[in-house]
């Protein structure tokens, strides 16, 4: 069963996370790292725990979550895998880095667009694929079923959800996919958000002012 290893990265604070299982494979998902530290830190636990890292997923593709893919490409070898709804969003990227003061390295174009269903595998781990735009035009979580637990992005967040006013953002169509797709999962299901602490599916539907 897989394990996750969540760091905070960026002025955004933004999670990046590695999840491993017993295999030592490991998927990096949303590399937001921005300083030598912040590189160092993924780097090091990744050498410390023997992981081999074999995946590289985006859930979307806004500034603060791809800040790090060219240094994991460079590092790791690895090209990024999103869905492809969000290519316009990764090429923006370079037009806008500079306004907000960052120094931005070009991440590498995927060699496969993931869909907006199905799974991708590593190890002995298997991470559903849930589409759910609204935030992003082409925003997808990974749900890994036996370990119970959603990488959810900028979907859902404690007591909160996705911005939607940036290009592509739909709110009516945010709320819709949190109700019909992530609402429907185990209420004990623990969401890890692209910002924040984690949360659980059931505390959201109790709690969350959006709902």
């Amino acid at each position: 069963m897989s394990k996750i290893r969540a760091f905070v990265n960026n002025p955004y604070q933004e999670n990046t996370y590695i999840l491993f299982d017993e295999t030592r494979e490991c998927v990096i998902i949303d590399p937001g790292m921005y300083t030598a530290a912040e590189q160092n830190a993924v780097v090091n636990f990744i050498r410390d725990n023997q992981l081999k890292p074999v995946l590289l997923l985006n859930t979307h593709c806004h500034i603060d979550h791809v800040l790090g893919n060219k240094f994991i490409f460079d590092q790791y070898g690895l090209k990024p895998q999103f869905n492809e709804g969000e290519s316009y969003v990764l090429a923006s990227v370079p037009a806008y880095a500079p306004q907000m003061g960052f120094q931005y390295e070009l991440s590498p174009l995927p060699d496969h667009y993931l869909p907006e269903e199905g799974t991708v595998s590593f190890g002995n781990t298997d991470l559903q694929l849930i589409f759910a735009p609204g935030h992003s035009p082409a925003h997808l979580c990974f749900y890994d079923e036996p370990a119970n637990m959603l990488v959810g992005g900028d979907v859902l967040f404690r007591g909160s959800i996705g911005r939607t006013d940036l290009p592509g953002g739909n709110y009516d169509q945010l709320i819709t996919n949190i109700r019909e797709k992530l609402f429907t999962l185990p209420e004990d299901c623990v969401v890890y958000p692209g910002h924040g602490t984690e949360t659980t599916i059931g505390f959201e539907k109790k709690h969350n002012p959006f709902f």
